[in-house]
C-alpha cells in the first residue's frame, strides 16, 4: 500500500481538496471532508496494489521496483488481489455515507482506478489514463456537496488531468531506460527529447484551466497567488531536471506535492478572507 511512502497521498489529496473547496464555496461539510480525506488513502492505497499486481512480471526487471513486495517474493499475488478488495470494500462503505450521484461516479472512479496500470502495455499515454482517474475526484466532490454537476468543474478536473500527466512523466523519465528494455510504454518515451517542452506546456495550460476555474467560481487575487506560487515551483522544476538524470527527475516529480499544496492553501484563503 505504499504507506511509507506518502508522495502519492498528498499528490491525490491536494486536488481532492481543490474540488471540495471549490463545490463548497469554501466551507466543505465535516462529514464530506472526513469521507473524501479517508477516501484519499484507501484509494491511493487501492492503486498501490492493483499497480503491483499489474506489474508483477516486469517490476523485478526495473532497478527501482525490483524490492516490491511481489517481485521479491514478500506477498503472493493472490493475497495482492485480497488485499485490492478488502481496500475496494472499505472505501465503498464511505461513499455510501454520501449520496446516489456520488456512489455512481465512484464505481466510474473505481473502474478508472483498476483500468490505469494495465494501459502501459497498450498505449504510450497510462499517464493519461492516471491523470483522468486522479481528477475524477472533483465531480464527486461536487456531486457530494451540490448534487449537481456545473460546467465549471470540468475546468478544475482538466487542469488535474494535465497536471498529473506533466509530474508523472517526470516519474516516467527516472524508468525510461528499464522501461525501453522491458517494453514497458509511457509519456516519457512517446514524448522523448521534447519531454521537459511538454511536461512545461501542460503546466502551463494547467495553471491557465484552474485560472479560467477561479474566474468562472468568482475567486480573487489570493488564489491567483498561490498560482503564481505553484508556478514558480513548475520552474524550479524545471530546473532540477533539465540534465534529466534519475535523481533530478525524481526531485522535480517530488516537488509537485508543494504545487498542489501552494494552490490549495491560495484557494483556501480566498475563500476564508473574502468572507
Amino acid at each position: 500500500m505504499r504507506l511509507d511512502k506518502p508522495i502519492g497521498i498528498y499528490l491525490l489529496l491536494w486536488p481532492t481538496y481543490w474540488g471540495l473547496w471549490f463545490a463548497s464555496s469554501g466551507q466543505p461539510s465535516l462529514k464530506n471532508l472526513l469521507i473524501f480525506t479517508a477516501g484519499v488513502f484507501v484509494m491511493r492505497a487501492a492503486g498501490c496494489v492493483i499497480n503491483d499486481y499489474a506489474d508483477r512480471d516486469v517490476d523485478g526487471d526495473v532497478t527501482r521496483t525490483q524490492h516490491r513486495p511481489i517481485p521479491a517474493g514478500e506477498i503472493a499475488p493472490k493475497h495482492a488481489l485480497t488485499l485490492f478488495l478488502v481496500l475496494l470494500a472499505i472505501a465503498l462503505m464511505l461513499v455510501l455515507q454520501t449520496n446516489l450521484l456520488t456512489i455512481i461516479l465512484a464505481v466510474i472512479g473505481v473502474l478508472l482506478a483498476a483500468i490505469y496500470p494495465f494501459l502501459k502495455r497498450l498505449t504510450h499515454l497510462p499517464q493519461l489514463g492516471l491523470g483522468i482517474a486522479w481528477s475524477w475526484a472533483v465531480p464527486m466532490a461536487f456531486a457530494a456537496e451540490q448534487q449537481t454537476l456545473p460546467m465549471g468543474l470540468w475546468l478544475i478536473s482538466g487542469a488535474i488531468v494535465l497536471w498529473t500527466i506533466a509530474f508523472d512523466t517526470y516519474y516516467a523519465m527516472v524508468d525510461r531506460q528499464d522501461d525501453l528494455n522491458i517494453g514497458v510504454k509511457s509519456t516519457a518515451i512517446l514524448f522523448g527529447k521534447y519531454d521537459l517542452l511538454i511536461i512545461a506546456a501542460l503546466q502551463i495550460v494547467s495553471l491557465i484551466l484552474l485560472g479560467l476555474a477561479g474566474v468562472y467560481f468568482n475567486r480573487g487575487v489570493i488564489f491567483a497567488l498561490g498560482l503564481v506560487i505553484a508556478a514558480g515551483y513548475f520552474i524550479a522544476q524545471h530546473l532540477q531536471a533539465r540534465s534529466r538524470e534519475a535523481e533530478g527527475c525524481f526531485n522535480a516529480f517530488l516537488n509537485n506535492h508543494r504545487v498542489g499544496m501552494a494552490i490549495f492553501i491560495g484557494l483556501a484563503l480566498d475563500y476564508n478572507l473574502q468572507y
